[in-house]
């Protein structure tokens, strides 16, 4: 053996030796405190200095779907409550069954099942909500009891009927769909409508259409869920489009980022032929969300309907309240509203047949967005 090897072979041996004999001093100290092994077992104390609650659950109306890009369900809100009680935010990872949720759970890849479960089906359940608790964090457990009450379960559903009500959704002023119907007026705002439809490559009577169904033409109008200004924008969205936060409100850039929204809608359905019929789906969309109308389709095929036709989609888009089809195979995202969805397309294209024909004094009639291409010079003032 090379004198080299002979070295190396002793000092693993000193390394190992060194190890051994060592003592367990404790957690290690690191910048940010001290990491400790608890067998990769996040109890209560390593979840809340992590800084985040991982639930397990089904998409449904009682337990969670995503509603404008907020998260609701009663099993998700009362999760919501019981984090913000240990000071933690919710991150929600949907099953597809209870196997696959008490399969997680006993992984380690989640703290808790918020879903209710009888309790010979768990390692730990807590009986006052059917939830499940990994039998290795007793910690979250004693919390958990100490902190739910009976009454918690009515008094969720009650706050998520409140902010699901027609009267709450939104906070606006309800102006009139017409401002001024003899000289061809429909809204303050119909010279934004005009500059930034043919962006959409829509009609601005559409755009304008959209806009009163959001918004009533309030600016200042906003929702529960954090939608905001005239098109109803989303913060999220309006990062992701490049919209300052402290634009939002402001008439002429919300337009332009509702329109460069639609634009990007337009492009995600362009399988779909017909125009008029895309319209429809981006509408949809707009309102929720392009994986739920996706959805839609995929469940249109499936049952031997046109997924390119919004009459067909329509149906399936209102059947994703149903069990039986929000947990088909074929649909990725789970539940939605649909009721509301289909309603609000519907809305749209009957003030939009009420628009249409009106010949705005700032640039005549503008029928189709190649006639507004054409015939805009520059920016039209408001």
């Amino acid at each position: 053996m090379r004198r080299k090897d002979v070295i190396l072979m002793f000092l693993l041996l000193v390394a190992l030796a060194a190890c051994k004999g060592k003592k367990d001093d404790g957690p290690v100290k690191t910048p940010w405190g001290p990491v400790v092994d608890n067998n990769g077992v996040f109890d209560l104390d390593q979840i809340q200095r992590n800084g985040e609650l991982i639930m397990l659950t089904l998409s449904g109306p009682e337990t969670y779907y995503d509603y404008h890009g907020r998260p609701m369900g009663t099993q998700y809100l009362l999760c919501e409550r019981f984090a913000e009680k240990i000071g933690c935010s919710v991150r929600v990872d949907v099953c597809r069954d209870t196997t696959e949720m008490l399969e997680k759970l006993q992984e380690g890849v989640a703290d808790l099942i918020a879903y209710p479960l009888k309790r010979d089906s768990a390692q730990l359940a807590f009986d006052s909500l059917g939830w499940v608790v990994d039998k290795l964090k007793p910690e979250l457990e004693r919390e958990l009891r100490s902190w739910y009450r009976s009454s918690m379960l009515a008094e969720v559903r009650q706050q998520e009927k409140e902010m699901l009500s027609v009267k709450n959704r939104v906070r606006r002023h309800v102006y009139a769909p017409m401002l001024d119907r003899a000289g061809g007026i429909i809204s303050k705002w119909d010279g934004y409508f005009i500059n930034y439809a043919p962006k959409a490559g829509w009609d601005w009577q559409l755009l304008a259409a959209q806009c009163y169904q959001e918004s009533t033409f309030d600016p200042q109008a906003h929702s529960w869920a954090g939608a905001c200004g005239l098109m109803q924008i989303m913060p999220a969205t309006a990062d992701h489009l490049g919209l300052a936060r402290d634009k939002m409100y402001d008439p002429e850039s919300n337009i332009a980022a509702a329109a460069k929204y639609i634009a990007e809608l337009n492009g995600l359905f362009k399988d779909i032929p017909d125009r008029r019929e895309r319209i429809n789906f981006v509408l949809a969309s707009y309102n929720g969300g392009a994986f739920h109308i996706r959805d839609a389709m995929a469940l249109t095929e499936k049952y031997g309907g046109n997924k390119h036709r919004w009459a067909d989609v329509s149906r399936y888009v209102l059947l994703l309240q149903q069990e039986q089809y929000y947990r088909d195979p074929v649909v990725k995202h789970g539940y939605m509203r649909g009721s509301e969805t289909a309603d609000y397309v519907t809305r749209i294209q009957q003030r939009y047949n009420e628009y249409r024909g009106v010949h705005s004094p700032l640039g005549g009639s503008f029928q189709t967005p190649r006639k507004a291409k054409k015939e805009r010079k520059g920016k039209y003032r408001i």
